[in-house]
């Protein structure tokens, strides 16, 4: 069974940065894809960035230039560093993972961007 935990999330200033952690644990093979998504109050689930185990990562559009993900294959996890947060980054942040056609997701870590 796979599990996946996320945590960093928290309450931040505009202007500042975090760094969110998602640790993979069961069934995981060499070949998949782990990703972020975020959800702001009142709005549906958006596309952050995915990584394949391959080395390939895609951001969305609003995230691009100021979000960094990676991954650390050998221990299941990967990451997000976030700077320059501006409000409409405030979401519950989740990770997900794709392998062998199924699809994961974790339970979520809350962003709170504000002054």
């Amino acid at each position: 069974q796979v599990q996946l935990v996320e945590s960093g999330g928290g309450l931040v200033q505009p202007g500042g940065s975090l760094r969110l952690s998602c640790i993979a644990s069961g069934s995981i093979f060499s070949i998949n894809v782990m990703g972020w998504y975020r959800q702001a109050p009142g709005k549906g689930r958006e596309f952050v960035a995915t990584m394949s185990s391959g080395g390939i990562t895609n951001y969305g559009d609003s995230v691009k230039g100021r979000f960094t993900a990676s991954r650390d294959n050998a221990k299941n996890t990967v990451y997000l560093e976030m700077i320059s947060l501006k409000p409409e980054d405030t979401a519950v942040y989740y990770c997900r993972l794709i392998v062998r056609g199924k699809d994961y997701w974790g339970q979520g870590t809350r962003v709170t961007v504000s002054s």
